[in-house]
C-alpha cells in the first residue's frame, strides 16, 4: 500500500510543477500574440494526413512508472509511438493555428463576420478534427487500472497525457464549429496545450 501512495504523490507534484511551467509560457505567448492579432489573416493551411511509419520507439519507465510497466501493453507502446510521431510532426503547427485564430477572433470583437474568420476558423477546425480522428482510436487503446483505493490511473508513462490531450482537442473542435468562443482559446485550449506541454517536457518522443 505505501508504494502505490508514493507514486500517487510524486504523479501529484509532478503535476503541479509542470502546471505552473505551462501557464507562465501560455501568459508569455498571449502578450506576443495580442499584439500581432489580424483579423483579415489568410486562412491556415490545411496540414497533410498524418500517417505513421515504422520506428524503433521504446517507452520510458521513470519512476514511479517503474512499478506499473507490468500493466503496459504491445498495443500501449504502439499507440504512443504513433501518437508522439504525430506530436514531432504536427502538434506545434496545429496549437500555434488554434493560438493565432483565437487571438484574431478576439481582435474581431467575436464578430465571426470580420475579415477572413470564418475561412480561418473552417481551415483550423478541419486541421483539429484530422489530429483528432487520428488521436481517438490510440488514445482510447491506451490501458487504464485502478489502484486499492479505486482511482483511475494510465500505467503507461504520458498516457494519460495523450488522452486528456484527444479529449480536450476534440472538445475545441466541437466549440469552434460551434462558434462558441468559450471554447475557442477558452479551458479547453488551455488543457490542450497543458497536456502537449507535459509531453513535450517529459521528453517521452524524443
Amino acid at each position: 500500500m505505501g508504494s502505490v501512495m508514493t507514486r500517487h504523490d510524486a504523479m501529484r507534484r509532478i503535476s503541479v510543477a509542470l502546471s505552473c511551467l505551462a501557464m507562465l509560457a501560455a501568459i508569455c505567448v498571449a502578450a506576443g500574440s495580442r499584439a500581432s492579432a489580424d483579423p483579415s489573416d489568410p486562412p491556415p493551411p490545411l496540414l497533410p494526413r498524418f500517417i505513421p511509419t515504422s520506428s524503433n520507439f521504446s517507452p520510458q519507465f521513470p519512476y514511479p512508472y517503474d512499478q506499473t510497466r507490468k500493466n503496459v501493453t504491445p498495443a500501449d507502446i504502439n499507440a504512443e509511438r504513433e501518437m508522439c510521431q504525430w506530436f514531432n510532426a504536427q502538434y506545434h503547427d496545429l496549437r500555434s493555428q488554434m493560438e493565432k485564430f483565437g487571438f484574431n477572433l478576439l481582435q474581431a470583437n467575436n464578430d465571426w463576420r470580420v475579415g477572413t474568420i470564418q475561412a480561418q476558423a473552417d481551415n483550423v477546425a478541419t486541421n483539429v478534427e484530422q489530429a483528432v480522428a487520428f488521436l481517438a482510436p490510440r488514445a482510447q487503446a491506451l490501458t487504464q487500472s485502478h489502484d486499492f483505493a479505486g482511482d483511475n490511473y494510465f500505467p503507461l508513462y504520458q498516457g494519460e497525457s495523450f488522452y486528456r490531450l484527444w479529449q480536450h482537442l476534440s472538445n475545441t473542435g466541437v466549440g469552434i464549429r460551434a462558434r462558441n468562443t468559450a471554447w475557442i482559446y477558452g479551458p479547453s485550449q488551455q488543457r490542450f496545450e497543458h497536456w502537449g506541454s507535459r509531453i513535450e517536457r517529459s521528453h517521452v518522443c524524443d
